[in-house]
């Protein structure tokens, strides 16, 4: 499998310009993870779309993942499957939060969905997309929340405001500072639960019944 793989990595790169491909991983023994050049995405796509030796007709998946001590804090994660030759690649694009990534809608359609919630949750931008709509949050939502510096609370609150009759977003207020409670553990601080003080009863003192008794 690893052999097939690697095989698969070296035909992809050389079939592309020089320096295309920045690395090329075999993750698990069995997931083959190239890394592209964004200005280069477009060009790499379409390769592994057409070219019969890759066929990989169906982008199954974009998602993301967020490094915020990178100076390109975001990788965007493309799933591709090769029905007709039954093989699945991985391709991974790094970008910051200020340049947009080409969109490969063009390419297979239904990555349109896919680069909405990747922008709805990280807030990547893809150059191209004219539908760059907010997918999983509400229109009036702030931020993007799976990015690694996103508040745990939000920027606003929801709530329907009954005198207004209507829903309403405000600003996020805690009614009290954050407190570390000390509850009371049974399975640390306590040796014995209400109810089974007889677990601590010693066996040999306890009443023994009488001899010839049913």
């Amino acid at each position: 499998m690893a052999e097939t793989l690697q095989t698969l990595g070296e035909a992809v790169r050389a079939a592309l310009p020089h320096g295309a491909i920045e690395a090329t991983d075999i993750e698990r023994g069995a997931e083959l993870v190239l890394r592209v050049r964004p200005e280069l995405l477009l060009e790499a796509m379409t390769l592994l779309r057409d070219n019969p030796a890759f066929a990989f007709e169906q982008c199954m998946d974009i998602c993301g993942t967020d490094w915020p001590e990178r100076p390109r804090r975001f990788e965007l994660v493309y799933n591709l499957l090769s029905l007709s030759l039954n093989q699945r690649i991985r391709v991974i694009v790094a970008t910051d939060d200020r340049t947009p990534v080409p969109s490969v809608a063009g390419i297979w359609p239904a990555a349109t969905w896919f680069e909405r919630e990747a922008w709805d949750m990280y807030g990547v931008v893809f150059g191209g997309q004219t539908d760059l709509r907010r997918l999983l949050t509400d229109y009036g939502f702030e931020g993007h929340p799976l990015r690694k510096d996103f508040p745990l609370t939000g920027y606003v609150e929801v709530r329907y405001d009954e005198t207004r009759k209507q829903v309403v977003y405000e600003p996020v207020t805690l009614a009290q500072d954050f407190r570390s409670f000390d509850f009371l553990s049974p399975w640390e601080a306590m040796t014995t639960l209400p109810g089974d003080e007889k677990v601590h009863m010693n066996r040999i003192d306890a009443p023994k019944p009488e001899a010839g008794a049913a």
